[in-house]
């Protein structure tokens, strides 16, 4: 997105605060995550603002789902990256390649849930154990 924008193009970005608001994270958090290259806005006013639009809505809303089972920066850059793929995708052996690697985060994620529901069993049982005294 350029700075030479629609009414409609403006109309469909948010600010800064609006996907702070929208996403329930901080300004802070989002202006690193724009730093480091995992969420750049989409465009800018032209007095420096920052504009998202709901496909960048889409892409924080997956890297806050990443969070809680400890994907590094690194690893939500590369799940973007794979998401980004599958819709360029041009021969089947290329879909075939990114599907793999989107299958490996698939799989990785299931298993870090999986590690959670031990962690929250044993919270339970310590809980219990509390109670019981």
């Amino acid at each position: 997105m350029t700075d030479e924008r629609t009414a409609e193009e403006v109309e469909a970005t948010l600010r800064i605060g609006e996907l702070a608001d929208r996403s329930s994270m901080s300004l802070r958090t989002l202006r690193h995550y724009d730093e480091v290259g995992l969420l750049r806005p989409s465009g800018r006013t032209v007095g420096g603002f920052r504009l998202y639009t709901e496909r960048d809505v889409d892409r924080l809303l997956l890297i806050r789902r990443m969070k809680p089972l400890g994907f590094s920066l690194e690893a939500m850059a590369e799940l973007l990256r794979v998401v980004d793929s599958l819709e360029s995708a041009g021969t089947a052996e290329e879909d075939a390649a990114i599907r793999a690697r989107l299958d490996a985060f698939v799989a990785d994620a299931a298993a870090r849930r999986a590690k959670l529901e031990e962690q929250l069993a044993m919270a339970d049982e310590f809980l219990a154990l509390l109670r019981a005294r």
